[in-house]
This record gives C-alpha cells, sequence and structure tokens, in this order.
C-alpha cells in the first residue's frame, strides 16, 4: 500500500515520457490544482476575461466603424475633385475678399478637354419643399445630368434629370432617400408634387441612400437642374452678372492623371482669375477626394488602435494577478515542490508544471473573452444596427497576446518555484 502511495505521488516523474518527464500527467496535476481553488482560480482569470472581451469588441466595432465611414465616401467616387471657394495659402496679414466660383469657371475647365467624367456646375441653397403630406426646410442643389456619373448615383425609384431637362430649365426634382422618406413616408414620389418656394416641381426620381459625405448627406438633399436653380428658385447673379456656382465637381477616368488633371484646373482658373501663377494669391481650391480617403483611412486605424491599447490595460492588471496568485500558490505549496524535489523532479520539471498553470489561466481566460467580447458586435450584425462582423485577426490577436500575457507573468513565480532549495522546501511551515 505505501509503495502505491508514494507510486501515485511520484507519476509526474516517469520512465516512459521523454527525459523522464510524464507530459500527461504534469498538465493533469497542474488542471487539479486549478480546481481545487475554483473561486481563486475564476477570479484570477477575470482579469484576462475583461481584457480579451474589450480587445475584441473594441477592436471588431472600431474596425466596422472604420469600414462604415470609408465607404460611404468610397461610394463618393475616390477619384473626384472639388473645386470650392478658399483661400487655402492666407496668412495673418492677408484680407480682401474671395471671388466665388460662376459659370465662366466651369465652362473654362470644361473646355480644356483633360480625361475627365464632367464637370459638374453645383448651386446650393436652403429652401422649403412642401408636399401634400408634409413639409421640410431642406438644401436645394442646383446641378446637371453628369452629377450622377460623377458621384456614382444610383435610383431606387424614377430616373435622373437629363441635358434636355437642364436645357430647358425643366420644372422637375429628384429626392434624396431621408428627404423622401419625410416627405412621402412609405408611398410612392415618383409622379407626386413638390413645391420648391412655391415653385411646383414633379417629382421624376429617388437616390438610393449613399449616407455622410464632405458637403453634406446627399440623402438629405432635392436635386434640381442648375438652370432652374439659377433662373427660379435662388437669386444666383453676381454683382458684375455672372451666375454663382457653389462648387464644381469631376471625376478623373485614370487615378494615374488625378496630379496632372488638378495642376491643369488651377492653371487654368489663375489664368482666369488673374492670379500668381505661383498660387501664393489663389481664392480657390482642390480637393482630392483620394487623398481624403486615405487621410481618413489613417486616421481610423489609429483610432481604433488607440482603442485596443487602452482595452490592453485591462490585459496587464490580469496579467499582474496571475503572477500574484502564483507567486501565493508557490508559498502554499512549498512543501509539495520540497517533496517532488527529493524524490527527483527537476527544476525543469517544477518549471514546466507552474508555467502550465500561468498558461490555462490565460488561455482559458481569453477563450471566455472571445466569446463574451463577440456577443456585442454579433448582435448589432445580425440586427442591423451596425455592420460589425467578428474578424479572424482580432481573435487571434487577443488569444496571443493573452497567452504571452500568461507566458510573461507566469514566468517569475515559476522560476521561484524551480530554484527553492529541497531541504529548505521541506521544513517549510
Amino acid at each position: 500500500m505505501a509503495n502505491s502511495s508514494v507510486r501515485r505521488v511520484l507519476e509526474p516523474v516517469s520512465d516512459t515520457g521523454r527525459n523522464g518527464l510524464d507530459y500527461r500527467e504534469l498538465v493533469s496535476v497542474s488542471l487539479d490544482s486549478l480546481l481545487a481553488n475554483r473561486l481563486r482560480t475564476f477570479l484570477t482569470m477575470l482579469g484576462i476575461i475583461i481584457g480579451v472581451a474589450s480587445v475584441v469588441s473594441l477592436m471588431t466595432l472600431g474596425n466596422g466603424a472604420s469600414e462604415a465611414i470609408t465607404g460611404q465616401f468610397s461610394a463618393l467616387g475616390t477619384n473626384v475633385l472639388t473645386i470650392f471657394n478658399s483661400r487655402p495659402n492666407r496668412g495673418p496679414g492677408q484680407s480682401g475678399n474671395i471671388a466665388p466660383l460662376t459659370m465662366s469657371d466651369y465652362k473654362a475647365i470644361a473646355q480644356i478637354r483633360l480625361p475627365i467624367i464632367g464637370p459638374v456646375p453645383q448651386f446650393s441653397s436652403n429652401a422649403t419643399l412642401a408636399a401634400p403630406a408634409a413639409d421640410k426646410s431642406a438644401t436645394v442643389l442646383g446641378t446637371t445630368a453628369d452629377y450622377a456619373k460623377v458621384q456614382n448615383i444610383t435610383m431606387t425609384s424614377g430616373s435622373f434629370f437629363t441635358d434636355a431637362n437642364v436645357q430647358g430649365a425643366s420644372q422637375v426634382v429628384v429626392l434624396g432617400s431621408s428627404l423622401k422618406n419625410y416627405l412621402f413616408g412609405s408611398g410612392e414620389a415618383v409622379g407626386e408634387t413638390v413645391r420648391i418656394n412655391s415653385l411646383a416641381c414633379r417629382v421624376i426620381g429617388v437616390m438610393e441612400s449613399k449616407g455622410g459625405g464632405g458637403f453634406g448627406s446627399v440623402d438629405d438633399q432635392a436635386l434640381v437642374p442648375i438652370s432652374l436653380a439659377h433662373t427660379r428658385l435662388f437669386a444666383a447673379r453676381t454683382s458684375d452678372g455672372n451666375l454663382r456656382v457653389t462648387t464644381i465637381s469631376l471625376s478623373v477616368i485614370n487615378a494615374d492623371d488625378i496630379e496632372f488633371t488638378q495642376q491643369r484646373i488651377q492653371m487654368t482658373l489663375r489664368d482666369l482669375r488673374k492670379l500668381k501663377s505661383d498660387g501664393s494669391d489663389d481664392d480657390f481650391n482642390i480637393i482630392n477626394q483620394a487623398s481624403f480617403l486615405s487621410s481618413l483611412s489613417t486616421i481610423t486605424t489609429l483610432l481604433t488602435t488607440f482603442l485596443a491599447a487602452i482595452a490592453g490595460i485591462s490585459l496587464l492588471v490580469g496579467g499582474i494577478g496571475i503572477m500574484n496568485i502564483m507567486l501565493v500558490s508557490v508559498t502554499e505549496r512549498t512543501k509539495e515542490i520540497g517533496l517532488r524535489r527529493a524524490v527527483g523532479a527537476q527544476s525543469r520539471d517544477i518549471l514546466l508544471q507552474f508555467m502550465i498553470e500561468a498558461v490555462v489561466l490565460s488561455l482559458l481566460g481569453g477563450f471566455i473573452g472571445v466569446i463574451l467580447g463577440s456577443i456585442l458586435p454579433i448582435v448589432l450584425t445580425v440586427t442591423g444596427t451596425f455592420n460589425a462582423p467578428v474578424t479572424v485577426n482580432s481573435v487571434i490577436i487577443s488569444l496571443t497576446v493573452s497567452l504571452a500575457t500568461g507566458l510573461f507573468f507566469g514566468i517569475w513565480p515559476a522560476r521561484n518555484a524551480a530554484r527553492l532549495n529541497p531541504i529548505q522546501a521541506l521544513r517549510h511551515e
């Protein structure tokens, strides 16, 4: 019976294992030790669980938000250039009025014959739109038929206005999706009449939702032929009789030609407006949507990384918890360690046993954290509230960091246990 009892104590050291070590039994002993103190084991893992859950959820939500934002701007066209009034080089001592963009500027750009779609003049102003059942103050944008091509507009019903509508200043209007829902609800809008500043216009189309953009959301706007906006809806003439435009947009067919196209437009406008060729007194600015999108992607990526780093602090706290509990465990099991060393266990055997316990704590906590951290993104995605699918990368990163945390904070207590003097350990009370 005595020999049987000794054999059970000595099972981690076995001739059947490699170098005399039975790894399966060593893992079993480590698990038994953790299960013997279930509450303490759970509380130790809690820091890892919270940390991993935070990292997974924040990374997933951050990536989802980043994709949503960049997707909205990509939908507007990544090769789009937009010209508007501004003094990009204005210094503290500079002053003077900024000459508005006009149809003359638009025509000058159109005559260059660049490899572009457009240009498209746009004149916007606020107006009251009245439908039979509702009325709303909204932005009315006057433009040309090419606007749909430049801005990648698609229609859910009806059609966009044509060049003939623009030439004839037809009293027609195309509604954004949100504006249509406000004015007509779930009913049909195409064919109905909307009064814009008391001018009756026939709804010929409803645009598909596109979300926000650099100059407001088209979903909340009403689009009319620019000739109608200039002549019937708004006071659009400058003091010298030119017709004002708010912005001029165009889409470059080949992305490699964006820089050349931008420079060519700058030269044309400077010549037309009699500005210095070095651009020092430019009263206009050109936004490159591709550069803007790239900057936006960089910002959203940094924000996501920052959020994940903040969540990672919880993992650090969880790792410290593992180290503290393992140090307490070493103290409590000093006599057990001394007995194992006395019957032939090597320092590496003791080291490995405590490292296994630390890894089990961190990995088990990591798996639970991944499950909990995935619940919110999955619920938001399934319900259609927010598209934030859990990615394999976020799971792998979280589990890897969790494992690294267990190894890093578990190695010191394990080394302390492995370095104990067998004789002193057996005398420990």
